[in-house]
């Protein structure tokens, strides 16, 4: 089994997913545990959506006060839906920790996402990415400490910094918004297998590898 490496007869799964969307980090290690499980190639690839993309890069307040703030909703219901999301994550192994979390513009992030993809190194820098947000407590919005979480895995600082800088990168990302919208996508994650099977959310672990079955049987020539 080799995910992200391109083989004949590998089912693509392309993954739509912010860096700062819990259910995203959670949905992730749902659907690793239905490929770990499947006898069978996948090709991952992740595409940009940003759930608010008019946060500013340093918003004032916890994430209880953005939440309650974009939801209209009384901060105690705010806390418990956090808390909620936190014990959901932590059954999955991600020890979230929203005392520290620095909520944020994801722009910059998924600028680097794409860079990262020409690398060959996407899957590596969107599970960094995710473990700085939720578990690190470090911030992903600034072009600053991006470069510093690049250059933790072992990318070259002044080459993410000129993509940064240069927004070479840009285009794709409003590429991948552009291709959510066309195909309907409201909310993430959300993922699209094999070009036709549409999953939303972060279902369970069989739900996944029910449909990645599904497509390998489909996928096998009959008589």
């Amino acid at each position: 089994m080799r995910v992200g490496v391109w083989v004949s007869d590998a089912i693509k799964v392309d993954i739509w997913s912010d860096v700062q969307c819990p259910w995203c980090y959670i949905g992730k290690r749902k659907f690793e545990a239905a490929v770990a499980d499947f006898d069978g190639d996948v090709e991952v690839e992740y595409h940009s959506f940003e759930l608010a993309p008019d946060t500013p890069v340093d918003f004032e307040g916890t994430p209880v006060d953005y939440l309650s703030q974009r939801k209209g909703i009384d901060p105690a219901q705010a806390k418990e839906m956090i808390d909620r999301v936190t014990g959901i994550a932590a059954a999955v192994g991600l020890d979230y920790d929203y005392d520290h979390i620095h909520q944020t513009n994801t722009v910059l992030a998924h600028e680097l996402l794409h860079f990262a993809k020409s690398k060959g190194r996407q899957l590596e820098l969107k599970e960094r990415l995710l473990d700085a947000y939720f578990i690190r407590g470090e911030h992903v919005g600034r072009a600053e400490d991006l470069i510093e979480i690049a250059a933790s895995i072992g990318f070259d600082r002044a080459e993410v910094a000129e993509a940064l800088e240069s927004h070479r990168f840009l285009p794709d990302v409003k590429a991948d918004m552009a291709q959510a919208q066309a195909y309907g996508i409201q909310g993430v994650p959300f993922f699209v297998i094999d070009g036709k099977y549409g999953v939303s959310g972060a279902q369970e672990t069989e739900t996944f590898a029910n449909v990645l079955e599904e497509v390998r049987r489909e996928k096998v020539p009959h008589d």
